[in-house]
């Protein structure tokens, strides 16, 4: 199965999800689900879809890669989608949700500081309000507010410039948002030789292991990690993201912008009070759309609810057999869902405390 069949398939059906049996440990889906626009808004997907062409640019004093995505001509629409890539991914992880919203917006995809094409910070500050910081300065370059997009560590640093800089976002979606999931899941750390690796002492053997694996080998357990079905990713596409991660393996920043960016996520999970995640999403003033995975291993489907309960004007799309990437497995559907909720701000809907007829 190809990622566009993935993309159009599954068990939602016009406006608004159909019942589906879900799994004893998964809360219900709270009320406020997301509209769908139809189909037939979208923009057209290749198999593989290239990726988008990048340049440089330069945003407070950072020179940042950035993949642009033309509007398609004569859409009607006007207005512009920033992605934000999650921990160890990069611009090119939203090259087809990017093709989908194109029939709308001009899209922007970012490279953070030590990923994709972008260098570190000279600083080496990989901590979460930098990589926050960087995308607000990045949004003060460009002319109106923009429609924001963020999976994972994305997702935070999305969240925290709509919490402090509402006038320059329209809308936030966040996909699998990284927010603080605590629980003690062995699955996060994939198979047994990851697990081996993140011990400090005995794992250096295998440390070293991995870290002589070539590209196709790490993406493979990778894959495995972060999507629910890493065969619906076609040949040409696995060969296409292939080729750019062999690009990064020879930096010398790589492990370090990993390992940082995750450990300065993972102690903004234990600050408390004004300075905790939950509330910064209680701050959240824009329309806001939750994207989630019910085959997440990296952060629960159950965060979904508080999440979405959170964020003052959220609401939520949840994927059965979809798992921390959604944008990838099935960015028909997410599309759809983004152009909905743009839909129905417009019309005046999105706030509505009663659910809403199918779009």
């Amino acid at each position: 199965m190809t990622i566009t069949e993935r993309g159009g398939g599954g068990p939602l059906t016009g406006g608004w999800p159909v019942p589906v049996r879900r799994r004893p440990d998964v809360d219900a889906t709270p009320a406020r689900v997301a509209p769908l626009a139809p189909v037939e808004a979208l923009g057209p997907l290749g198999d593989p879809t290239p990726h988008w062409p990048g340049r440089h640019v330069m945003a407070d004093g950072v020179r940042l890669h950035v993949r642009e995505t033309p509007r398609a001509p004569g859409s009607g629409h006007d207005g512009t989608v920033v992605y934000v890539h999650g921990l160890g991914g990069s611009s090119t992880n939203w090259t087809d949700l990017a093709a989908t919203l194109s029939s709308r917006w001009h899209g922007l995809a970012v490279d953070l500081p030590g990923f994709g094409r972008t260098d570190p910070l000279p600083t080496r500050d990989y901590s979460l309000r930098a990589h926050a910081d960087v995308v607000a300065a990045f949004l003060a370059t460009l002319d109106r507010p923009v429609h924001l997009v963020g999976n994972s560590l994305g997702g935070a640093v999305a969240l925290t410039v709509a919490a402090d800089h509402p006038d320059r976002v329209r809308t936030t979606t966040l996909v699998s948002p990284a927010v603080p999931d605590l629980r003690p899941a062995p699955a996060r750390l994939g198979d047994g030789k990851m697990a081996l690796a993140a011990i400090p002492l005995l794992g250096a053997r295998t440390r070293r292991e991995l870290a002589a694996e070539d590209a196709g080998t790490r993406l493979r357990r990778t894959m495995r990690l972060c999507y629910a079905d890493p065969g619906c990713v076609s040949d040409a596409a696995f060969a296409q993201a292939a080729a750019e991660a062999a690009e990064r393996l020879d930096l010398p920043w790589v492990a370090e912008a990993m390992q940082r960016s995750f450990g300065g996520l993972v102690g903004t999970w234990f600050a408390r009070g004004a300075g905790s995640l939950w509330a910064t999403a209680a701050r959240v003033a824009t329309p806001t759309l939750v994207v989630w995975g019910e085959r997440d291993r990296l952060i629960s489907v159950r965060k979904a609810r508080r999440t979405v309960t959170t964020v003052p004007r959220a609401r939520l799309l949840r994927l059965p057999d979809v798992g921390h990437v959604a944008q990838m497995e099935a960015p028909l559907l997410v599309g759809r869902a983004v152009l909905g909720m743009d839909d129905a701000v417009a019309a005046g809907r999105w706030d509505a405390t009663d659910r809403e007829p199918a779009l």
